[in-house]
């Protein structure tokens, strides 16, 4: 023991506890305990005195002391990590689904593995391998469509494993989901509550599960007001800003009867429905209201007016799907279709003020 060591009282920290390599046996040193005690005091477990576990935890922190996860992990059962695997290279339905999955999971001290599959079934084998070699205690899996993916390719066993923003066609598969259906319905509702009579609906692929399922709310608003639809109100298209202009030119050409309001299929179609009425010198809201879908602030809020839009709170179903796979990691079995609710966003497009919520479904 060199001169500067002698007398030192434990938990003073010298140059030597700042090397890298540090181990449990050198937080013990400092503290002037047992490896055990450290053990206890860095794991939560067994019964220390508050203030001895406090301190020891003090002196690892000081010391920039990291316990070999791995090692914790065998030794626990459980890695605290859970993976996430998406197809939505372009981040804009998944970035809010991670974030309020990190929410949820944060709280439990469970950190997310993320990768992107980019819709290739062989790359998702590989970062399905990869994640369960690192022990991760579940799976999540999303993608940029709601729509039925195929059958995982790997046999990940008993892990636990859930689908948000996507479905599995596997019948013991648990699958969280906005519900496209309520909120075209309440979009409809919406404009129908402001007095519209012709209501229109511009939407995109009828290939898509969620364009049927607005199709549906969208026609249940409808009947439940009295109203029939005009078949040719109906228009099905791309997800485009492009087809919105198409889509008034064919809703507003000589002859036709122009509609009063509009739902539309997605934002990008609102945005282009909002171009085409404006270069008609059709004001919107006064003679025409126009509802998107996604309340993506790219478009709602660039666009003029701003846009009226159906959220489909992502960030809430991520928080579910947060709480979801921690309770499936304690052992809880889930299965099914959950849809949870949508909400609708006001602004000047149907004449509200930005950011006006009204109601879930």
């Amino acid at each position: 023991m060199n001169k500067m060591e002698k007398g030192r009282a434990p938990g003073e920290t010298t140059q030597r506890t700042e090397r890298k390599g540090l181990t449990i046996h050198d937080v013990a040193r400092e503290a002037g305990v047992s490896i055990g005690t450290v053990s206890k005091a860095l794991n939560g477990a067994g019964s220390l005195k508050a203030e001895t576990r406090e301190r020891v935890v003090a002196i690892a922190r000081k010391m920039g002391f990291r316990p070999n996860d791995l090692a914790q992990s065998l030794h626990r059962g459980q890695s605290f990590t859970v993976g996430l695997i998406s197809n939505d290279s372009f981040g804009r339905f998944t970035m809010p689904i991670l974030e309020g999955l990190e929410r949820e999971l944060a709280a439990e001290r469970i950190a997310v593995f993320m990768s992107n599959a980019t819709d290739d079934p062989e790359r998702e084998r590989q970062h399905i391998d990869q994640l369960m070699g690192k022990r991760v205690d579940g799976l999540v899996f999303t993608a940029r469509r709601a729509d039925r993916r195929p059958s995982l390719t790997t046999n990940i066993g008993d892990l636990p494993r859930l689908f948000v923003f996507s479905q599995n066609d596997d019948p013991d598969s648990f699958c969280l989901l906005p519900d496209d259906e309520g909120g075209a319905r309440l979009a409809a509702e919406h404009l129908i509550s402001l007095g519209c009579k012709r209501v229109a609906h511009v939407t995109g692929p009828e290939h898509f599960e969620a364009v049927r399922l607005r199709l549906e709310g969208y026609h249940e608003a409808l009947a439940a007001a009295g109203l029939s639809p005009d078949p040719a109100h109906v228009l099905k298209g791309v997800w485009s800003e492009r087809w919105g202009r198409e889509a008034v030119d064919i809703l507003f050409a000589d002859g036709a009867t122009a509609p009063d309001g509009i739902v539309c299929g997605n934002d990008q179609i609102a945005r282009g429905v909002l171009e085409a009425l404006r270069d008609r010198d059709i004001p919107v809201p006064g003679s025409v209201c126009v509802v998107g879908f996604d309340n993506w602030d790219v478009m709602t809020e660039a666009a003029r007016p701003r846009l009226t839009s159906i959220d489909m709170n992502l960030y809430d179903l991520g928080r579910e799907a947060g709480r979801r796979i921690i309770r499936m990691i304690s052992g809880e079995k889930f299965k099914g279709v959950l849809r949870l609710p949508c909400t609708l966003v006001v602004r000047e497009s149907c004449g509200g003020t930005p950011t006006e919520r009204k109601g879930n479904v």
